[in-house]
C-alpha cells in the first residue's frame, strides 16, 4: 500500500491505495485456469475439432458473461471477443459444448479450480469472505441453469420431484 494526498475542494486529503496485485487480475485468472485446463485428459480422438481446453474455457465465459442459457452463449459467441478474453481459439457451439463436456469428469477439473482458489487465497482476495466457522461464503448460481436426469454424481444436488422423478 502506498499513500498519496490529494487537494479536493481546497483540503488536503490523505489517501491510501491499495497495490496493485496482477497475480490477481481476471488476465492473470483465466491465464491461470486456461493452463490447468490444458493437463485434464481429454477423453476424445486424436482429430476432435476443438481443443477441450478452448471447450472448457467457454464453460467458464458462459458463466462469467451470466448467459441465461447455452443458446443465449452461442449468440455472443458470434459477437464476442473470446480471445482476447479467455483465450479462446474456437468456441464450440452449444450442442457441441454439450457433447464435449458431459463426459468430462467432475473430479479431472477439481485441480484447476483449487488453483485458482489457492491464488485468490494468498493474494488475500478472499478475507472479506471469511465466514464465523473459517469458511468462505460465495454466491454460486448453476443449478438453475443445468440439470440432468441421467447424469449425476456424489456431490451433486438432487431435486425430488412430486411424481417421484429425480433431477
Amino acid at each position: 500500500m502506498s499513500r498519496f494526498d490529494v487537494f479536493i475542494s481546497g483540503v488536503l486529503m490523505g489517501f491510501i491505495a491499495p497495490k496493485e496485485r496482477k497475480h490477481l487480475s481476471a488476465d492473470a485468472l483465466c491465464g491461470l485456469l486456461r493452463n490447468t485446463f490444458a493437463k485434464v485428459p481429454d477423453h476424445r480422438s486424436a482429430d476432435a475439432g476443438i481443443a477441450l481446453t478452448d471447450a472448457l474455457m467457454s464453460g467458464c465465459a458462459m458463466f462469467s458473461l451470466t448467459c441465461p442459457s447455452l443458446l443465449d452463449f452461442d449468440k455472443q459467441r458470434a459477437e464476442a471477443n473470446f480471445k482476447t478474453i479467455y483465450g479462446i481459439v474456437c468456441a464450440p457451439c452449444d450442442s457441441y459444448l454439450r457433447d464435449m463436456l458431459d463426459p468430462a469428469s467432475p473430479e479431472s477439473l477439481r485441480p484447476s479450480f483449487k488453483a485458482v482458489l489457492r491464488q485468490l487465497q494468498r493474494g488475500k482476495a478472499l478475507e472479506e469472505m471469511v465466514f464465523c466457522t473459517g469458511g468462505y461464503v460465495f454466491a454460486l448460481a448453476g443449478t438453475g441453469y443445468f440439470s440432468s436426469t441421467k447424469v449425476h454424481g456424489p456431490s451433486c444436488l438432487e431435486k425430488q420431484h412430486r411424481d417421484g422423478s429425480i433431477t
